[in-house]
């Protein structure tokens, strides 16, 4: 069974459509379509359109999590699909700030979508299988607000800001033909982590790709490198990676990788 994965939105375009800070993914399983984020804007739909691809088509919708860049467009998707429910985990909330000086910058998901689209919108814990062969991952790796202090990434709680756990991000993952694929968007929580949360979620099948950003546009050198030789020690076998990892992350992650990683831009399909 071919599964096809198609890049609607990405920061990188080379083909004439126009891509933004964002990310959009589609991905065609079996006979189902599964579109996972919607960009940062109403770009996806053009995109889409361009693309051949029908948004009223569209079977599920997944928030990889809580941040506007995968968010902002979903009001739109809403509105010219009237059969897929938005899936997302249950402490989704208008909760994600980012710490600029003395400041905290609001990042997160329009402010009124879930109360407005609640009858769309489905609200997921633990692991969850959307439909055969198609789960929702959240983390199990334990101190991730570690990474959201170093990231100057915050939730507004009735009992203060805390540093952000990302415990809003989920990771979907696909059964394929060659192994599992999980895509996350930004893979906040760290690529290794996330791949060996699924390779301990399904201890018996293969997990052969991850597709997403891994955010490494602001790290060293150092610590881009120490990210590749962590994924390497995963074993996975392929990756495509853009958005939220930049050209210079990018760069240092094929020089570390070599062929197993591919570079996402709009318009790029993957056939598993």
């Amino acid at each position: 069974m071919e599964t096809i994965i198609t890049i609607i939105v990405d920061n990188k375009s080379d083909n004439g459509m126009q891509g933004e800070w964002g990310l959009s993914v589609l991905v065609q399983y079996a006979d189902k379509k599964i579109l996972l984020d919607a960009g940062s804007s109403k770009l996806f739909l053009t995109n889409m359109k361009t693309l051949g691809i029908d948004v009223a088509d569209i079977d599920y919708a997944v928030l990889s999590h809580a941040h506007y860049d995968h968010a902002n467009g979903l009001p739109a998707f809403f509105n010219v699909n009237d059969k897929a429910k938005l899936y997302i985990q249950e402490c989704t909330a208008c909760d994600c700030y980012a710490k600029k000086k003395i400041f905290r910058k609001y990042i997160g998901i329009p402010r009124k979508m879930i109360t407005r689209y609640s009858d769309r919108i489905h609200k997921v814990s633990g692991d969850y299988m959307i439909t055969d062969g198609v789960w929702l991952i959240p983390h199990k790796t334990e101190g991730l607000e570690r990474i959201g202090a170093r990231e100057l990434m915050y939730r507004k709680t009735k009992e203060g800001w805390k540093p952000d756990d990302f415990a809003h991000e989920q990771s979907l993952v696909i059964d394929t033909d060659k192994g599992l694929v999980i895509l996350n968007s930004c893979s906040h929580g760290g690529a290794a982590n996330i791949i060996n949360e699924v390779k301990s979620t399904f201890p018996d099948k293969n997990v052969y790709g991850l597709i997403g950003g891994f955010h490494l546009f602001n790290k060293s050198e150092a610590e881009i490198r120490e990210v590749a030789s962590k994924i390497r020690d995963t074993g996975i076998e392929y990756i495509c990676t853009g958005h939220c990892t930049k050209d210079r992350a990018y760069g240092i992650l094929k020089e570390e990788l070599g062929d197993k990683v591919n570079q996402m831009s709009v318009g790029y399909r993957i056939v598993i």
